[in-house]
């Protein structure tokens, strides 16, 4: 049976990464995946492109970017490792990349190119890497024997630590696994509840129809949930579909929206729609829906006005309650979703191991020699690199603080 110094599950963007760096120091490391085709989740990112971090992200209010049970957590790890260091290494690698929106940065080619670089820090490390591999079960260390025994498909495998980053329940196809979970529970690790997050909306089919006609169609919004001190808010762009609504705006909104609760879109929020009504009213003679379809795209403006005979008349012709009410409508319009397109669409996992469990230091859990890093954790970011940033974040706080070899 062979030892290494440290066995990682998970050959996603954390745990790659996590072995590069603990490869480089001189530990012996072993990365183990039960998919044959790794880093899949990087390859699929940001339209085939990976979103691979963010400049505006703020180490020292990680809060701002990152929900879970203590969003203050991720502080540590990442004022340790800062986008600006990943955009270092990616710039070492000679691989192009461009600011698109708020901050975030793809990779002008491909996302191949991050896999490649993450494999290449690997092989810099001597990291071995074995793809289509599953983990059947882990023996806990004993008194006498401070090592991990794996009992993998390749065959038994012992390690003194061993780092969990096997991601969470997110986009089933590509190889999504509870196992991370499950170990967590194995050692007595506590768990927040696993929900979809960055996820799309769903609406009640008899309601929704009127506006199914509207899927394809994307607006910029300003889109809200929650009361008071709960409250949270994106300017961004909206997607109607068949089944309801997705786009930046909604993925975002969707993390912070609760089950029962509205949602509050306003689809025309650089607009004084009122204003700009009565003032159509005043001067034109054109239909009230094509003077609308200059202020929203002509499509909401005809789904909109097809649903109120008094509106389907010229401009000058609505009363004024009629326009009032056209304005509030897509001012503020309120509706509550019936939930999500699930996992299956989700870009990642809302909750996970307990980060109660963890050192915010070292990402080491409460049963030593084991650790958790990325998605499994229960820290998730905004949309637009966050996430990724989380992953290299916690994967150098996790390699650099891995034991050394015991060389005695």
């Amino acid at each position: 049976m062979k030892t290494w110094d440290v066995v990682i599950v998970g050959a996603g963007a954390a745990g790659l990464f996590c072995a590069g760096v603990a490869g480089q120091r001189g530990l012996k490391v072993l990365v183990i995946d039960h998919s044959d085709k790794i880093a899949e989740k990087i390859r699929i990112s940001g339209g085939g492109r990976c979103n691979f971090t963010n400049r505006w992200l703020d180490a020292s209010s990680p809060q701002k970017h990152f929900l879970g049970q203590n969003p203050h957590f991720c502080r540590s790890a990442l004022s340790r490792y800062t986008p600006q260091d990943f955009i270092d290494l990616v710039q070492k690698h000679g691989i192009a990349f461009h600011e698109k929106h708020k901050g975030q940065l793809f990779c002008d080619h491909s996302a191949e190119d991050i896999i490649r670089m993450l494999l290449a820090e690997c092989e810099a490390g001597g990291v071995e890497i074995r793809s289509g591999c599953s983990v059947k079960s882990v023996q806990t260390p004993t008194a006498a024997e401070t090592t991990y025994t794996l009992e993998t498909s390749h065959g038994l495998v012992q390690t003194a630590s061993l780092v969990v980053a096997t991601g969470g329940l997110s986009i089933p196809k590509i190889g999504a696994s509870d196992w991370g979970y499950r170990i967590a529970s194995q050692f007595q690790l506590r768990l927040v509840e696993r929900r979809p997050g960055l996820v799309p909306l769903t609406f009640d089919g008899a309601a929704w129809q009127p506006y199914a006609a509207l899927a394809g169609l994307a607006l910029p919004v300003a889109i809200e949930t929650g009361e008071k001190k709960n409250r949270m808010r994106f300017d961004e762009d909206l997607l109607f579909t068949h089944r309801g609504l997705s786009g930046p705006g909604v993925l975002q909104i969707s993390s912070y929206w609760q089950e029962g609760t509205p949602i509050h879109l306003n689809l025309a929020p650089e607009v004084h729609l009122p204003e700009r009504l009565q003032e159509a009213k005043l001067r034109s003679k054109k239909l009230l829906a094509n003077e609308l379809a200059s202020l929203v795209p002509s499509r909401l403006a005809e789904a909109w006005v097809s649903q109120d005979p008094a509106l389907q008349r010229t401009a000058a012709e609505v009363p004024d309650k009629a326009l009032n009410k056209l304005a509030e409508a897509l001012s503020h319009w309120s509706l509550t979703p019936t939930g999500s397109e699930g996992y299956k669409k989700a870009e990642v996992t809302l909750g996970g191991v307990d980060t109660r469990e963890l050192s915010s230091q070292t990402m080491e859990s409460k049963q030593a020699g084991l650790y958790f890093i990325g998605e499994v954790v229960d820290v998730t970011g905004w949309l637009g690199g966050y996430n990724f940033q989380w992953a290299w974040a916690s994967a150098h706080a996790c390699a650099q603080a891995l034991p050394a070899r015991d060389k005695s």
